[in-house]
C-alpha cells in the first residue's frame, strides 16, 4: 500500500512537474514571440523613418538642382541677350562704316569728275610732238 501510495505520489509529482514545465515553456514561447514581434515592429518603424529621411533628402537635393538649373538658365539667357545686343551694335557700326565709305567714295568720285572736266585732254597719237604735230624738221 505504501509502495503504491509512493508510486502514485511520484507519478503525480512527475505530472505536476510536466505541467509546470509545459506552462513555463508556453510562457517562454509567448514571451519570445512577443519580443520578436516588438523587434520586427521596431525595425519596420526604423526602416520607415530612414526611408522618409532619404526621400526628404532626395527632395531637397532635387529642389537645389532645380534652383541651380533655373539660375544657370537665367544667366545663359542673359548672356545670349547680351551677345545678340553686341552683334546688333557691331552690325550697326558696320552699316555706318559702309554708309560713310559710300558717301566718301561718291564725294571723291564727284570731285574727280569735276576735276576731270577741267583737265586738258591728252594728245592722241602724239609721238612726243607737242600738240600731236611736228614742230619742224628733225
Amino acid at each position: 500500500m505504501n509502495i503504491q501510495l509512493e508510486k502514485m505520489k511520484q507519478s503525480q509529482e512527475c505530472e505536476r512537474r510536466k505541467r509546470i514545465a509545459e506552462e513555463k515553456h508556453k510562457e517562454w514561447v509567448q514571451k519570445k514571440r512577443e519580443e520578436e514581434r516588438r523587434e520586427r515592429k521596431r525595425k519596420l518603424s526604423k526602416e520607415m523613418a530612414e526611408k522618409a529621411t532619404r526621400e526628404l533628402e532626395k527632395m531637397q537635393l532635387q529642389e537645389k538642382a532645380d534652383i541651380k538649373y533655373k539660375e544657370w538658365l537665367k544667366k545663359k539667357r542673359a548672356e545670349e541677350a547680351e551677345k545678340k545686343k553686341k552683334e546688333k551694335e557691331k552690325e550697326k557700326e558696320r552699316e555706318a562704316e559702309l554708309q560713310e565709305k559710300r558717301t566718301r567714295s561718291e564725294k571723291i568720285f564727284k570731285e574727280w569728275l569735276q576735276n576731270a572736266r577741267n583737265k586738258p585732254q591728252p594728245v592722241l597719237n602724239g609721238y612726243g610732238f607737242p600738240h600731236g604735230k611736228s614742230a619742224g624738221l628733225y
